[in-house]
């Protein structure tokens, strides 16, 4: 079979798990096969409402460039749907996002329960969605990947998913370390497969993937097939964003450089996820309209 027929039957969960460093392809037997297909069907299962996306991982200062893409194409994908999307971060994301035109509530490092079930109350979302955002891990503490604590800089929006949680709000997660919200669905697995201390806190479904930002990607391309109305962001679009962000002061949470590139990956490598995505959908949409014919 040579490449391009590869790629034409390249699942989209494939596609998002290429290039896996930080032990995601092992965790990926523990998930539904469908794992994208299934958030996605979830999401759009939800009444029509607030949603609220959380992202921003500190590093060195700033927020990585892993997450607030993905964070922005998906809140632009849900509201192209009909949901109201409202970002959830911290002062390290200041400015992301409202140059989108998106709607944000900034946290405060020092907020707690009482804060977050007030912000609970005051949207009264139909789902919470996390892309890369650090959560308490099983030792009480915020680590980055290479295990250092970034607790003291760290906005505690996990709690906000454990209220959630509470009341019987849907919650998803989108990771790609082990460390992230939502990750505690399968912390046993990557504390004995991965050895590391992982996040405990826990959503009611479970996307990974080798970079966050490809996980919403993911998402998003399902949605697209779904909805049959054009989701995924275009390379134009995604090069755009991550150009100013990094001018904003976003660096890459890997290299720890001010750079146009996520988790030590080149823009190339995110054109090339893309495009890949592209190709799913569209077969997909081809077999389809084979099997209506």
């Amino acid at each position: 079979m040579d490449t391009v027929a590869k790629k034409k039957t390249e699942a989209v969960e494939d596609i998002v798990l290429r290039y896996s460093r930080r032990g995601m392809h092992i965790l990926r037997k523990h998930l539904d096969e469908n794992f994208c297909r299934l958030a996605a069907e979830r999401m759009l299962t939800l009444k029509k409402g607030n949603i609220l996306l959380t992202t921003g991982f500190y590093v060195d200062g700033h927020a990585e460039t892993d997450g607030p893409l993905g964070t922005m194409t998906l809140a632009n994908a849900l509201l192209k749907v009909g949901y109201h999307p409202i970002i959830i971060t911290d002062m390290f994301c200041r400015g992301f996002f409202e140059m989108e035109g998106l709607d944000v509530t900034y946290m405060d490092i020092k907020d707690g329960r009482k804060e977050y079930g007030a912000l609970l109350r005051e949207y009264d979302p139909v789902g919470l969605i996390s892309i890369e955002r650090c959560g308490r891990n099983t030792e009480s503490d915020y680590v980055n990947m290479r295990g250092d604590s970034i607790k003291s800089r760290t906005a505690r929006i996990d709690l906000l998913f454990e209220l959630a949680m509470e009341q019987k709000i849907p919650t998803f997660g989108i990771g790609d370390g082990g460390n992230e919200i939502g990750m505690g669905n399968l912390k046993e697995v990557i504390r004995e497969e991965l050895s590391l201390a992982p996040c405990e806190v826990t959503v009611d479904t479970l996307v990974i993937s080798t970079v966050s930002n490809w996980g919403a990607y993911a998402v998003e391309a399902y949605m697209q097939q779904m909805k049959k109305v054009r989701l995924l962001p275009s390379y134009k679009e995604i090069k755009r964003y991550l150009e100013t962000i990094v001018r904003m002061g976003s660096v890459d949470g890997v290299t720890g450089r001010q750079s146009a590139s996520v988790d030590g990956f080149p823009l190339e490598v995110e054109r090339e996820i893309l495009e890949a995505l592209d190709v799913a959908v569209s077969a997909a949409e081809a077999g389809e309209a084979r099997k209506a014919g």
